[in-house]
């Protein structure tokens, strides 16, 4: 199979077409006349954390509620460890985005004052299904937006330190890639994927984040020599038992407190709520024989019972059909909870690329916005939506200062080696072309990865726990599973991509494993549980944890806190 090359140009590339990608498109459309085009590895009526809908928007600014007290909120559950210029920036946005969204068709909820319709101090009830798919036909509605569906993209383009496009490959034909651009936006979401997952076999896709967003963007950034930063600062996330739905609806919606199985109230035992004690609590209640935990819902009303079954058909009908299927609701049986595996996600928690004020990362000419963007945790879909429009106006000033000043953009791309684009093509093609097949699938290692994961790393098995004699040793394996992803050797496309997200989550595995090594505390329990050192250290840890990867080795930085009113600047 020979994979033709494809040249393609435009002014401002978005890799990943998710929440921040589409929002960010839309951006550049309404602001400038420049051509966009968004590279999508499925396709962007269903594609990312929002595929499937989603019933609240967990970030506003509901009255009484400021963008100050949205950032204090932030900085207590994430204990200090936050980048302040990046939440209160998107904060400051969060309303002006849902208001965009709304006047798009997105149905947020009314009460009979015509007010939005909160579910606590932060939320507001959405009927979402449909919120992608609104998106997508906004975006293609623009004709200067061009959407390249079913391409997935693999590295970046690089000229003289500056990122300058990226290549990818079809997933539908034989093509490879090489796209330019003047400036490029990465929004290709977190990483789910490297550990081994709550259900087995057939079922391991039912997990928390989406199945199909495998750290590639990190990857890319990884490989590229881009600062990262708070990889240590996993999420994990505590859902309905099996089912693996948000637990949220039933907690904040319905006010469904944490119960042990003997009915008594835990949480509070372990210190402030927080939704890493909201995860370490359930965790220490099983370890301590009184489980299983779980959110008492028994005794509430058929009403409430009912609208239960409705907010779960909108985002998680698995759980909806449980219920069904078993013959008791929520309302006769309290439903039961478990954390999942660990994930790294920018929008829960603040692993990602370090980038400055303006979401431009440390490479000229790249920005970063959503799940992959680092520093801003408690994002969820309004801030993604905000660090997609944020990240677009930089990439425009940026383009503004490439090139003269004229009424229209004028494309003035830089030029590429044709033989640098041939090896690239030719790496990918050795992939397709085996000459000699490998002794692994490409199941085999992904297992492999997660298991190496699971026992070494603090997953599931180990109750999340790390050390650094565990660490070390999934350092180990994992390099040694990163040499032989090199042999694997793909039938098809498909199998072409399935190999890359495996090399992918190799890479985010190995920053991952480094930066739980630095951080030489507890800060977060579960989603950073050092066995080594369980006590918090203020005096030596209250900054962040960050890393380059060069000539294949991992250097981690230490950087201070930066406070809401600072325009942060990367300084090279």
């Amino acid at each position: 199979m020979n994979l033709e090359i494809r040249e393609l140009t435009t002014d401002i590339l978005i890799i990943g077409g998710g929440t921040a990608g589409c929002f960010a498109a839309l951006t550049l459309a309404e602001q400038s006349s420049c051509q966009v085009l968004i590279a999508e590895k499925a396709n962007i009526k269903r594609s990312g954390c929002l595929a499937a809908g989603v019933n609240a928007l967990n970030a506003y600014i509901v009255k009484g509620e400021t963008p100050d007290t949205y950032l204090n909120y932030v900085r207590k559950d994430a204990a200090g460890v936050i980048r302040e210029d990046l939440v209160y920036s998107l904060a400051q946005r969060l309303n002006q985005v849902t208001a965009k969204m709304e006047s798009l068709g997105l149905v947020i909820q009314k009460d009979e004052r015509g007010e939005y319709v909160a579910r606590g101090r932060r939320n507001i009830k959405i009927n979402g299904e449909n919120i992608k798919p609104l998106l997508a036909a906004a975006v293609e509605k623009q004709k200067q937006i061009t959407v390249l569906n079913r391409v997935n993209i693999i590295d970046y383009m690089l000229k003289d330190k500056r990122v300058i496009g990226a290549y990818g490959f079809s997933l539908d034909e034989n093509i490879f890639y090489a796209i330019r651009a003047n400036a490029v936006i990465c929004s290709t979401g977190g990483a789910a994927g490297l550990y081994r997952p709550n259900n087995p076999g057939f079922s391991r896709h039912k997990m928390w984040y989406s199945p199909f967003n495998t750290g590639a963007g990190y990857a890319m950034g990884i490989r590229a020599g881009a600062e990262m930063t708070t990889f240590e600062m996993r999420f994990i996330a505590l859902r309905c038992k099996d089912t693996i739905a948000p637990t949220g609806t039933i907690a904040q919606g319905v006010g469904a407190p944490q119960v042990n199985g003997r009915g008594e109230l835990y949480e509070t035992n372990y210190g402030v709520p927080s939704t890493p004690i909201r995860m370490y609590s359930t965790v220490m209640e099983n370890l301590q024989g009184r489980g299983p935990c779980y959110l008492e819902t028994k005794g509430k009303s058929p009403a409430v019972e009912q609208d239960l079954y409705k907010a779960y058909l909108n985002m998680a009908p698995a759980q909806t059909l449980k219920w069904l299927e078993s013959g008791k609701g929520p309302s006769q049986e309290n439903v039961e909870i478990e954390g999942t595996e660990p994930y790294i996600v920018g929008g829960h928690t603040a692993s990602g690329y370090w980038v400055d004020t303006w979401r431009a990362t440390t490479l000229e000419g790249l920005y970063a916005a959503g799940d992959v963007a680092g520093g801003s945790p408690q994002k969820y879909v309004t801030g993604c939506f905000a660090e997609g429009e944020i990240a677009a106006l930089a990439a425009l000033n940026y383009l503004k200062d490439k090139t003269p000043a004229q009424t229209e953009m004028v494309l003035s791309l830089p030029s590429v080696d044709a033989e640098e684009v041939r090896q690239k093509r030719d790496e990918v093609q050795a992939f397709l072309n085996p000459s000699h097949p490998s002794r692994y699938s490409i199941e085999q290692l992904e297992e492999a990865m997660q298991k190496v994961m699971d026992i070494y790393a603090g997953g599931i098995s180990s109750n999340y726990l790390v050390n650094s004699q565990k660490l070390n040793l999934a350092k180990v394996k994992i390099k040694e599973l990163l040499k032989i992803s090199q042999t694997l050797k793909a039938g098809d496309l498909h199998e072409l991509m399935l190999i890359y997200e495996v090399i992918d989550r190799l890479y985010v595995c190995l920053t991952l494993i480094e930066h739980l090594l630095a951080r030489r505390e507890t800060r977060w329990h579960c989603f950073q549980e050092n066995a080594d050192f369980p006590e918090k250290d203020d005096q030596h840890f209250l900054k962040y944890v960050n890393s380059r990867y060069q000539q294949g080795k991992i250097e981690i930085l230490y950087r201070d806190l930066v406070t809401k009113d600072v325009n942060y600047e990367h300084h090279h």
